[in-house]
């Protein structure tokens, strides 16, 4: 009975601690967002008070960024903008990429498929950083700097390996037989790719235009290097800009930043099945 007691003694400590932990790590991972819903309800009398919980909240910072009542936001709607151009236009073209390189490497079955997969992967070997001078100076060379394209084809140039690799092991698991049916019905490889292919990864390929339309949401290194003018700016390098004074506007800034992180939680809400259902079918059929 006391070995009982004891081993239930021991698994009770564990599961307390267990507990313990994740409560630490939750409140640690949920309190910067705590914080930042609360100074973005503080007026300005009570801005720069050391408090966690808002006495008088109130929706005014939200006006002036809606509004543009401010000159720290006077191009809301237009760096918002650009930010869903960017990032969307980022998702289409390394959908783009993806699906029709892992088509070629999965399907077609040419000598340098395995030496290509493997290079997708060596681009991560060297740090995004490292090559952001040999990028400006690209995006120079071609008079792309301060134009959507200078950002959208650096963004697409490091998502679309991650993308081609993870499309293509998809892709071995589909049965080639597939194939031979729709050439003996008459089908080419357009017609193989549109109605056959796309169709059976649509789940993974549904859960990389959303790895890629993030990547490219909360880019800011390559976007303030090429991105020149105001107007041009996205919600990232917009947000930097209110740290440029020494009393910055901490209730305007959190409130932009809320409402920037809205549009990655609609979308992530929106393809949230579809997410799922590509991450299971994907094990199931790679088992």
């Amino acid at each position: 009975m006391s070995g009982t007691t004891a081993g239930r003694g021991r698994q009770l400590g564990v599961t307390a601690a267990r507990a313990a932990i994740l409560a630490v790590v939750t409140v640690w991972t949920l309190f910067p967002i705590y914080y930042m819903l609360t100074l973005s309800f503080t007026p300005w009398s009570e801005l720069f008070r050391p408090v966690y919980f808002v006495q008088h909240p109130t929706l005014e910072n939200y006006r002036f960024v809606v509004f543009q009542e401010s000159v720290f936001v006077k191009f809301f709607w237009r760096w918002l903008g650009n930010s869903l151009f960017i990032s969307a236009f980022t998702m289409l073209v390394v959908l783009a990429v993806a699906s029709l390189g892992s088509f070629a490497l999965g399907r077609l079955r040419f000598g340098l498929g395995r030496f290509i997969s493997g290079m997708t992967l060596f681009t991560y070997i060297i740090p995004a950083s490292f090559l952001s001078i040999p990028f400006f100076k690209i995006m120079g060379d071609f008079d792309l700097l301060d134009t959507y394209w200078s950002v959208i084809l650096a963004m697409t140039t490091f998502a679309s390996p991650y993308a081609l690799w993870v499309l293509w092991d998809y892709a071995k698991t589909i049965p080639p037989e597939i194939d031979e049916s729709a050439a003996i019905d008459g089908a080419g490889l357009l017609t193989t790719f549109w109605r056959i292919y796309l169709p059976l990864v649509l789940p993974p390929l549904i859960a990389i235009g959303t790895y890629a339309f993030f990547f490219a949401w909360n880019e800011y290194l390559y976007a303030v290097l090429f991105l020149q003018s105001e107007s041009m700016f996205t919600l990232p390098i917009a947000m930097g800009t209110f740290l440029t004074g020494d009393d910055a506007p901490w209730n305007l800034l959190m409130a932009l930043s809320t409402i920037y992180s809205i549009p990655p939680v609609i979308f992530y809400y929106v393809f949230r099945r579809y997410l799922t259902h590509g991450l299971v079918s994907g094990a199931v059929q790679g088992t």
